[in-house]
């Protein structure tokens, strides 16, 4: 976002995302923004986030998409608590990042998939403690009631129920995936252990400069492939079809000229 109308209670909680006229930083609605595919570009300085010393660009850039948008409800919902045990929904662009910062808050995390050949790199790339393949029933069954929350990062349809199943009493399952269809969500799964369904977006500037330094600290960046402008084309291709670990960044300063 590059813009917000700083006067309402949301920007006044240091939380801009949620600011009614909130002004994304590309394709918005209200007025014509280009976004970062540029040789440079002009914004607010409230919307600039200062960068740590060493910390990579490449790999960091999209922790300021990404990565906010698992860190913020992570803190927000208290799923930060060493000792905790958190699942993650989907092992992507949002789940990979998840992982990493769960894992560096002393969480034991559980990586949830319909991949099972995604096992091997969430337990010894990213540091999951544990994996759950979603379609096998006996593995969910498993894992009944023993998570304190789940991070859902999927995009595509897909029940909740099953997950809800797997939450403790007074769990929550916070959704940052946004499927095209609405979700199924019967009342008695949230009744009987009084669980919380719940949903974020990104996260305001104080919080993404601290989300940015936290992954300094800790050395946290995403698994990316570098790429030249002149691959967008076929980098857009590959992404439609799911052909990507996990992040594109367009290496802008050695590809693109200017104008």
């Amino acid at each position: 976002m590059v813009g917000c109308c700083h006067s309402c209670d949301q920007c006044g909680a240091d939380q801009e995302q949620y600011c009614p006229k909130m002004v994304q930083t590309y394709n918005d609605s209200s007025m014509v923004t280009y976004g970062g595919y540029s040789d440079h570009m002009v914004a607010n300085e409230h919307f600039i986030v200062t960068w740590p010393k060493d910390y990579p660009l490449d790999g960091g850039a999209p922790l300021l998409c990404a990565g906010i948008t698992v860190y913020s409800p992570i803190r927000y919902y208290g799923l930060d608590k060493p000792g905790m045990h958190v699942g993650v929904v989907g092992l992507g662009g949002l789940g990979h990042v998840a992982v990493k910062f769960l894992k560096a808050l002393g969480v034991k995390v559980t990586v949830i998939s319909t991949s099972p050949k995604k096992k091997e790199e969430a337990i010894n790339t990213f540091g999951a403690d544990s994996f759950l393949v979603s379609r096998d029933q006996a593995q969910m069954q498993g894992g009944v009631g023993s998570m304190d929350g789940i991070i859902d990062t999927v995009s595509a349809d897909h029940p909740l129920v099953p997950l809800i199943a797997l939450l403790k009493p007074n769990g929550k399952l916070v959704l940052v995936g946004g499927p095209t269809k609405p979700y199924e969500l019967p009342a008695f799964p949230l009744l009987f252990g009084r669980k919380m369904v719940g949903g974020s977006l990104i996260g305001g500037i104080k919080e993404t400069q601290e989300m940015i330094e936290f992954a300094a600290k800790h050395n946290i960046t995403a698994a990316i492939e570098l790429i030249p402008i002149e691959y967008i084309n076929t980098a857009m291709e590959r992404l439609a079809k799911a052909d990507v670990r996990y992040r594109f960044v367009i290496d802008i300063g050695n590809t693109l000229k200017a104008a």
